[in-house]
């Protein structure tokens, strides 16, 4: 037939080397690549092998952008911990390229029929621009110093929230991908707490090591106990993720009737809570407690709230009023966060009391990226970067002032309150309605852990909770996906 090829006329390799513009254009690659390697060192190396597979990375983003968005999830869990791997990786670069590379894809997607914005066009979306454009302002705040200060800090601050919801609200529109972004979390949260778990028991590898001697050590090594902190970038971030996970993970464990999910989520929330005691975070005790407490308010089952509450009473009187297990450090250091007296405590309130004299006649704050340790590399000698925040609010309130905080608790509370009343009285499919109150416990748990940490703008919690605040604000899509699945199984069935 005309059109075949012949296939003992197809050129082999041997026969491409025998041709003399194959073997001069090989020559030349190898001689540039040897070049570079000799100038540049090893590093180099490295990135001509990668860059292949990152040709094959952006051919399957372009072609399907939400690989992107599922790729920042997975790029939050490790990201700020790679750096102690790598040396002057650019770490917000990374997310933020991934992230507007993310949007240029779905725009070339649809080049000749347009992006479908309607998904994100919801009250979740304004609240992130508004938020947004309130931190942009703050570059003008007259007690700014720096500018790359106030880069470094919009990023976790706003910068991901405005780029994470309306990507959420534009991939996440089916229950089945709300699977995936669970199952996603999931993996990650078992990857992580093993690799704490390696660290308990083996020991920190020599980047770690090297971390450790460089100054984190005396947040780390207490007592000579080493707080674990696995990949992400420090043992709080570590423990509030993880106690984080393990309530999403025990509500969702409860929800599915599949006995394989059940023990996916069974094995994410055991790993999760005994990650939590393992990083010695005082304050991540408050996130299963807030959490699970709404989730029984949730349940509008007066059987299951009495039985959630005095559940969590147990925990409390366990942890508050008895010395059951003090042997044990992690929990000795739990038992911690209840005491009003505890030295930690004070210093905090000091320090609270510093910022409210300073605070007093500045409504706009001192500026992003200006307070706590952080600031310290941009402005060693200033006020704000001499005083620790240690709570998420306390930073909010420091950078962005007195109202900067008020917006910021606004939006926080409307988008958990909206979700608490459409699982009320709005969701009707109830596997949804269990997996929109777990998402909510989550963000609540976070929320009231955030005063005495700073982790909800932290990777990889932040871009979580970012989703999920997308996700609880896009029920009706998803209820009726949900609905109209269930009448088609329904009239179908024989």
């Amino acid at each position: 037939m005309q059109g075949e090829t012949n296939p003992f006329e197809i050129q082999t390799g041997s026969d491409k080397l025998a041709n003399p513009t194959y073997m001069a254009s090989l020559l030349c690659t190898a001689a540039i690549a040897a070049l570079l390697i000799s100038r540049m060192g090893i590093a180099i190396s490295f990135a001509l092998i990668l860059l292949p597979f990152i040709a094959a990375y952006l051919n399957f983003l372009f072609r399907y952008p939400v690989i992107g968005y599922y790729s920042a999830v997975a790029l939050s869990f490790v990201l700020l911990g790679s750096g102690r791997y790598i040396e002057d990786l650019p770490i917000g670069l990374a997310m933020d390229g991934l992230l507007i590379l993310t949007y240029i894809a779905l725009i070339f997607n649809k080049f000749y029929d347009r992006v479908d914005w309607k998904p994100a066009k919801k009250d979740v979306t304004l609240l992130a621009i508004i938020w947004f454009g309130y931190s942009l302002l703050e570059v003008l705040n007259p007690e700014s110093r720096s500018f790359s200060a106030w880069m470094s800090g919009m990023r976790g601050i706003s910068f991901y929230m405005v780029l994470m919801i309306p990507l959420a609200l534009i991939f996440i529109n089916t229950n089945h991908k709300l699977n995936l972004f669970l199952y996603l979390w999931g993996i990650f949260s078992i990857l992580v707490s093993l690799k704490g778990i390696m660290q308990n028991t083996i020991g920190v590898d020599p980047w770690e090591k090297a971390w450790l001697d460089a100054g984190a050590a005396e947040t780390h090594i207490l007592f000579g106990k080493l707080r674990i902190f696995s990949f992400l970038s420090d043992a709080g971030q570590f423990g509030a993720n993880q106690a984080y996970s393990a309530v999403v993970a025990t509500i969702l464990a409860l929800t599915f009737k599949d006995l394989r999910k059940k023990i996916f989520f069974i094995t994410i929330a055991i790993l999760g809570f005994y990650g939590m005691l393992l990083s010695g975070t005082r304050d991540a005790i408050s996130i299963p407690l807030a959490g699970l407490a709404l989730f029984f308010f949730l349940k509008k089952n007066i059987v299951v709230m009495i039985s959630g509450i005095l559940i969590l009473v147990t925990v409390f009187v366990f942890f508050k009023y008895t010395t059951i297990g003090n042997n044990v450090q992690e929990i000795r250091r739990m038992r911690s966060a209840f005491d009003l007296n505890d030295p930690s405590l004070q210093v905090r309130i000091e320090n609270q009391k510093k910022l409210a004299a300073y605070l007093a006649t500045r409504p706009f704050g001192g500026g992003i990226g200006h307070a706590g340790v952080k600031a310290k590399k941009f402005l060693p000698n200033a006020f704000l970067s001499q005083v620790a925040t240690d709570s998420w609010y306390v930073l909010i309130w420091a950078e962005q002032g007195i109202i900067g905080l008020m917006l910021h608790l606004f939006i926080l509370f409307y988008i958990l309150i909206k979700a608490s009343y459409q699982i009320l009285f709005k969701i009707r499919d109830p596997i949804l309605k269990m997996k929109i109150s777990a998402l909510a416990a989550g963000m609540f748990g976070i929320m009231v852990a955030s005063y005495g940490n700073a982790v909800l703008g932290t990777m990889p919690t932040g871009m979580l909770l970012y989703t999920s605040m997308a996700i609880m604000l896009n029920t009706d899509i998803l209820d009726k996906e949900a609905i109209s699945k269930n009448k088609t199984i329904t009239v179908s069935s024989p």
